[in-house]
């Protein structure tokens, strides 16, 4: 028997209510936004729970959405796979770039120790009860998060390139 969008829905919304905030299926695959509070809860069901059983984690990375009027403009997304019936979810969870702190996936998943280290290296998003957290791949004193959209693409002062030149 496969496991089912309606199947993995019905068991999050019963399970944990209005922590599960918004589901949809963009591009097919099931993408449920729920409360950052209840991160580690969420995964570790989806982890343990027989029927769910999604036991590989696939990715985790940053986003920012710097003109958000609600607020919460970081976020973390993760994208979880259950093997057995090749079952692929995404989840979201956001807040408010003043308090960058979500909880750490290590306890329940050895590989998001360096995927939640890029994240905080890119994002500046901060993972509670992560055993190492400090930057990966960007210089130790850098002060700064790149993929954050908080920095112009080019120097405004330069006069040698002609928008025109770049199709704006």
């Amino acid at each position: 028997m496969s496991l089912s969008y309606e199947k993995i829905t019905e068991k999050l919304t019963t399970t944990f209510g209005s922590d599960i905030l918004l589901v949809e299926e963009p591009y097919k695959m099931l993408t449920v936004t729920v409360n950052k509070d209840k991160i580690f809860s969420i995964v570790k069901y989806l982890k343990e729970d027989t029927e769910l059983n999604f036991i590989f984690l696939t990715d985790i990375t940053g986003i920012h959405y710097p003109d958000d009027s609600t607020g919460e403009k970081l976020g973390v997304i993760y994208h979880l796979h259950n093997l057995v019936d090749n079952v692929r979810i995404r989840l979201k969870a956001f807040f408010p770039k003043e308090l960058p702190f979500i909880d750490s996936l290590t306890g329940l998943y050895s590989g998001a120790n360096w995927m939640e280290r890029e994240t905080f290296d890119f994002f500046g998003i901060i993972f509670n009860n992560h055993p190492n957290l400090k930057r990966i791949l960007n210089v130790d004193d850098m002060d700064y998060h790149p993929m954050r959209k908080e920095y112009a693409l080019e120097d405004p002062t330069r006069d040698d390139k002609e928008d025109k030149f770049f199709g704006r």
